[in-house]
This record gives structure tokens, C-alpha cells and sequence, in this order.
């Protein structure tokens, strides 16, 4: 028993150099590493010749043990007691990084074994970050090498038109380079997940695919996304009010050039590109259109329907 518990130690050892390995060269660059919980992957990150490796960790119970890393390497690791979801990091290295976003990533490295609570809202809040070229991506072009939920990664990588297609595939692709480097069993952790875990690897491009602001992306790409098994009209209809739905979602389709028949995951990067420029110019001509909520125009139907309801009964009593 005791001898398997060792192998497996080694093993995550082994594996936590592979994803740093996996980050490129860090000799000398400043990392940010996001949830490092007891500190595997600190221990490779501070073994492949980092400047600095700033660490934001949330539970108190792994600080003591960070706090013995730290004590063993002076000076180059600093540890934050904190969310990493509400964490600035816009100040955290020096000015000097900084790089201009047509040039080469600067030396900073975002690496991260997330817990899977919160790898999907972080990765969206840090694409919005890629977006608006703040938070962590103030320094250039910032590269981030994270873990994610096996299926998670998949979608992130997802090719059009493949089962894993979804929002979060065309959200990552259309600002990122978004290559999935490495599957790693669950049985190789400690303790073991039940899952299997895969390793992404993130570069902002100098050009997002999609030129229009995050929120409006997100938005189209959520809607196309609603019916993931019905054609695409459907879920992009959402995008209007009901009494002008079917004209506008005809008007959207036509002057974008998609075929309102395709599937949700068979639409690509530059289809949604057409539909985001083409929506945000009948949004310029109507700015009621961008507030509209399909879910508040159902719940106000609703409680129409329930007030003629019971207008009806009481006419009746």
C-alpha cells in the first residue's frame, strides 16, 4: 500500500514538470499561478529558474505549507491569501514587462491547476480581460497554461462542426490560439478525481476573429447556442422581440450570409463574425434591441396570461 502511495507521489511530480514544461521556457519570467492549493505545481514552476512566481490562493488551510515553500526559495515567491476571481494582478510585476500587443507575448505566464468550481467563469472573465487587453493581459499578449475537466478542454479546442463545438469554443477561438497540449488520467492525481483532466494552452492573437466588444459576442454566441440540436434560427431568434422575431432573424441570416439550417456547432468563427457585425448595426439603428431579454418578455407573457386568467374567473363569479 504504502510503496503505490509513493509511486503515485513520484508520478504527480512527474506530471506537475510536464504542464510546466508545457508553459515554455520560464527561465526568468514572472508567473502568475492560480490556485496552487499545496503547492505541486509551485515546486516545478520555482524549479525552472523563474524571476518571481506570485501565487493567489483562496483556502487558508494550504497557506502554511505555501509559507514553507517561500521560506525556501527567498524572494522569489509571494503568496496572496485571496479570490483569484476578484484578485488584481493589473499591478502585481513590473512596469518593464509590458509589452505592445503586436509584439511578442511578454514574460509573464499565467499557470493554473483550477479547481473545476471555477475554471469556466475564470477562463470567460479572462477572456473578457483578452478583449478589453486589461487584468492579467495589461502586460501584451500573456499566455496562460491552465487545466480543465477533460470535456472542458475538449470544447475549449472544439473544431466546427465536432460534437464538443459549444459557446465556450468559439469565445476562446476567436481570441485566442487555443491548442489542447496534454490528457492526464485521473488515477495519476492524488487524491484521484474522477475524472480525466487536460492541459490548455492560451496566446491571445494580435487581431481577435471577431472585431466587435465582448459583451455583444458573448451574446450572439450565447443565443446561437440555446438550441444546441435545432437549426440555428431558432436560438438566434432569441436576439429579438417577439412581435418583429421571424423579420428580424430573416434580416440577420440574409445579410450575414448564414444558412438559417446549419446546427449551432456547425457555425464558424466567421460565421459568427457576419452575424456580430451585421447585429450590431441593427442594434446602432435600434439601442432597445441590445437590452431586450427573451426570459423577461416570457415571464412578463406569463403574467399577463395568469392576469387574464384570473380576470375571467371573477367575470365568471
Amino acid at each position: 500500500m504504502h510503496a503505490f502511495n509513493h509511486r503515485s507521489c513520484v508520478l504527480v511530480i512527474l506530471l506537475k514538470d510536464k504542464i510546466v514544461r508545457k508553459a515554455g521556457d520560464l527561465t526568468n519570467a514572472y508567473v502568475y499561478e492560480v490556485g496552487p492549493g499545496p503547492g505541486g505545481i509551485t515546486r516545478s514552476i520555482l524549479n525552472a529558474n523563474v524571476t518571481e512566481l506570485l501565487v493567489v490562493e483562496k483556502d487558508s488551510r494550504f497557506i502554511p505549507g505555501l509559507q514553507m515553500l517561500s521560506d525556501a526559495a527567498p524572494g522569489k515567491l509571494r503568496i496572496v491569501h485571496g479570490d483569484v476571481l476578484t484578485y488584481k494582478i493589473e499591478r502585481a510585476f513590473p512596469e518593464s514587462l509590458k509589452r505592445r500587443w503586436e509584439d511578442d507575448p511578454p514574460n509573464v505566464h499565467i499557470i493554473g491547476n483550477l479547481p473545476f468550481s471555477v475554471s469556466t467563469p475564470l477562463i470567460i472573465k479572462w477572456l473578457e480581460n483578452v478583449s478589453c487587453k486589461d487584468g492579467p493581459f495589461v502586460y501584451g499578449r500573456t499566455q496562460m497554461t491552465l487545466t480543465f475537466q477533460k470535456e472542458v478542454a475538449e470544447r475549449l479546442t472544439a473544431s466546427t462542426g465536432s460534437k464538443q463545438r459549444s459557446r465556450l469554443s468559439v469565445m476562446a477561438q476567436y481570441l485566442c490560439n487555443v491548442q489542447h497540449i496534454l490528457t492526464i488520467p485521473g488515477r495519476a492525481f492524488v487524491p484521484k478525481p474522477e475524472v480525466d483532466v487536460g492541459v490548455v494552452r492560451f496566446t491571445p492573437l494580435t487581431r481577435p476573429r471577431i472585431e466587435q466588444p465582448f459583451k455583444l459576442v458573448e451574446r450572439v454566441v450565447q443565443n446561437a447556442f440555446q438550441f444546441r440540436r435545432k437549426y440555428c434560427y431558432r436560438g438566434l431568434g432569441m436576439l429579438f422581440p417577439e412581435v418583429q422575431r421571424v423579420e428580424s432573424t430573416e434580416k440577420l441570416l440574409e445579410l450575414a450570409d448564414v444558412d438559417p439550417t446549419l446546427r449551432p456547432s456547425q457555425l464558424s468563427v466567421s460565421h459568427f463574425k457576419s452575424l456580430c457585425d451585421v447585429y450590431r448595426k441593427m442594434c446602432d439603428e435600434d439601442p432597445h434591441l441590445f437590452t431586450y431579454n427573451f426570459r423577461e418578455e416570457l415571464k412578463q407573457n406569463k403574467s399577463k396570461n395568469q392576469e387574464r386568467e384570473n380576470d375571467k374567473e371573477r367575470s365568471r363569479r
